[in-house]
């Protein structure tokens, strides 16, 4: 068996911290930065190189390296419970450095405002989770407030309780939102009936229900860009 080199051996300008120092974060792959993370392989790969292999294993997507938990990743020969661990921080890190986008949004203008806040939460989640946005006369964001959250194929949903917290929250104006786990973000006919339930309930109210957006992890369906509203 060919023996391989630890990445202590490697020419400098070849190892990922190094590589870093040198050449700015830009310069690494998505393996080298994952290889910093674990800082060694096993007896058959260097950390690289194991860090590609789980890579490949996940389609080269970051997004599906993110929803691996910990147990998963220490079935790789290598990653034992700390690196693990590690690497589903990194990964939830990552996660919440999109979030913080939404601290900066005051003002919702159009679909893609809530899609910025949503789809780095709902994205990747493997149940279904509902959630609305409350908004005041200015379309400025009171509260953002989960409903419910399910399983694969669905989630319930009581609009009394959706239209008493925009009571509570002497909300002008309110957008729902919600994730499709199956990936595909056309509206199902449950969730059209919901949406036409809403905006006539929200009309006795004097509610503007906005919007109802379907979030997956690579795409969105606004009712409102839809002319569905």
């Amino acid at each position: 068996m060919e023996t391989k080199l630890p990445i202590k051996s490697w020419a400098e300008e070849d190892r990922p911290r190094e590589k870093l120092m040198q050449k700015g974060k830009h310069s690494l792959t998505d393996a080298e930065l994952l290889a910093i993370l674990i800082g060694s392989g096993n007896s058959e790969e260097t950390a690289v190189e194991l860090s590609r292999r789980i890579l490949a294993q996940s389609g080269n997507s970051l997004l599906a390296l993110g929803k691996m938990n910990a147990s998963e990743l220490m079935e790789f020969k290598g990653i034992g419970e700390a690196k693990a661990i590690t690497i589903v921080a990194a990964m939830e890190l990552s996660r919440r450095r999109k979030d913080t986008q939404e601290a900066e949004l005051e003002k919702i203008s159009s679909s893609n405002d809530i899609v910025s806040i949503f789809q780095s939460m709902l994205g990747d989640l493997q149940h279904e989770e509902f959630w609305v946005v409350y908004l005041n006369r200015g379309n400025k964001i009171l509260a953002k407030k989960q409903l419910s959250s399910g399983g694969m194929s669905g989630t319930v949903v009581d609009p009394r309780m959706i239209f008493k917290s925009a009571l509570d929250q002497k909300a002008q104006a309110l957008i729902l939102c919600h994730n499709h786990p199956s990936g595909t973000a056309k509206p199902s006919e449950a969730d059209i009936r919901l949406t036409k339930n809403m905006v006539e309930a929200g009309k006795v109210l004097e509610i503007s229900v906005l919007d109802h957006i379907i979030i997956t992890q690579k795409a969105f369906y606004s009712f409102a860009d839809e002319g569905m509203m």
